[in-house]
């Protein structure tokens, strides 16, 4: 048996929602096949099956909370599952007619559970819960409506071993503060709309309040003439996008002056580390992208040493790639700087986010006569 475990999903992510179950229990894996998607604050990843089998168990449901390191289910290797793969197709032998394709297999309706009573809860002092009994392929009976209490990695040693942890003393929750959120939501208007947040905007929202938790950040906003950039890219981006098939934008010039400006305040591309302040001799800032399903930081490796249409080919690379879903991991993490253009939505001023654990970001915004 190979448990399916949440893997490394890059710097600062120690967590994941579980987005969807690609496969059921029972369904047959091949080796690598994606089994469920995890989705980040920045990225949609899929988890694949470590062996070729059947999956087993599905031990976190869509749209909780998993950590690195969680066994979220586990896939049997060389067991047969419901949606075995086709054998190989023989050659076809000679024949006078075509051979008529043999009639699909009928599944037979899955017999449901038997409901299980919920078992009460010890009292303090009370003996562990039991051992379940053996089903007799290696694995034991256990409760279903207990499973469902314990996370992602308890389920995965009951189910190995058979026996659910034991429970210490019952502590009384803390009584609420405020009006509950079913309290909130049941004094809506009723022309109001009610919208569930997505996982994905749940954890931008977190992950933005833990960047101003964890970082003194200060903005600053200045005024540029940019009549000398305007005039020369009037000029040029013709005869610039006729030789390099790009067209010459705006973010080409920007990225640069971010490169300068960083190798002369080396401050604004560091990091700090606990009691240590880490200065990057490399440039690699993260450009803020716009997708379907929120905003994403793909980074732009070695802004020194890109040209201009180096930068401009780039981004628009990392763009398409952003809103087509197709980023990988590599390509969200290792930023040293950030760079995001507010002035495309017509914005006049903004106080972007650092993106922790940068210690700089430039928020540009619209360029008016």
């Amino acid at each position: 048996m190979a448990d399916l475990v949440v893997p490394q999903l890059g710097e600062s992510i120690t967590e994941a929602v579980v987005a969807k179950w690609l496969k059921n229990v029972g369904d047959a894996v091949a080796d690598g096949e994606p089994v469920a998607e995890l989705e980040t604050d920045k990225i949609t990843v899929q988890l694949p099956s470590p062996v070729a089998g059947a999956l087993i168990a599905r031990d976190a449901a869509e749209g909780s909370v998993v950590k690195v390191g969680d066994v979220i289910g586990a896939v049997e290797a060389g067991k047969a599952g419901k949606t075995a793969a086709p054998p190989a197709a023989k050659p076809a032998e000679k024949s006078a007619a075509a051979p008529l394709p043999p009639p699909p297999a009928v599944k037979a309706a899955p017999v449901p559970p038997v409901p299980q009573p919920i078992a009460a809860p010890p009292q303090v002092g009370a003996a562990p819960l039991p051992v379940a009994p053996s089903t007799g392929n290696g694995e034991r009976a256990l409760d279903k409506d207990l499973l469902l209490r314990l996370t992602p990695s308890q389920r995965a040693t009951a189910r190995e071993t058979g026996a659910l942890p034991s429970r210490g003393p019952s502590i009384a929750p803390a009584a609420p503060s405020g009006p509950s959120v079913e309290d909130r939501l049941a004094q809506v208007d009723p022309r109001d709309e009610i919208v569930p947040m997505s996982p994905l905007r749940k954890r931008v929202a977190e992950r933005l309040v833990q960047a101003q938790h964890e970082s003194a950040s200060l903005t600053t906003f200045n005024e540029v003439d940019m009549t000398a950039i305007m005039e020369l890219r009037a000029k040029y981006k013709d005869s610039f996008e006729k030789a390099h098939g790009a067209k010459l934008g705006f973010m080409s010039f920007f990225v640069k002056a971010c490169v300068a400006a960083a190798k002369l305040f080396p401050g604004l591309n560091a990091e700090v580390v606990g009691g240590n302040i880490v200065y990057k001799k490399h440039y690699d800032f993260g450009i803020a992208v716009s997708t379907p399903k929120g905003l994403v930081v793909p980074v732009l490796r070695d802004c020194d040493q890109l040209s201009f249409a180096g930068v401009e080919k780039g981004i628009v690379e990392l763009a398409n790639r952003a809103r087509d879903g197709k980023l990988g991991l590599p390509d969200l993490q290792g930023g040293t700087f950030s760079i995001t253009n507010g002035g495309i939505y017509g914005s006049m001023m903004s106080t972007p986010l650092l993106n922790y654990p940068q210690t700089g970001i430039l928020g540009m915004h619209n360029i008016v006569k």
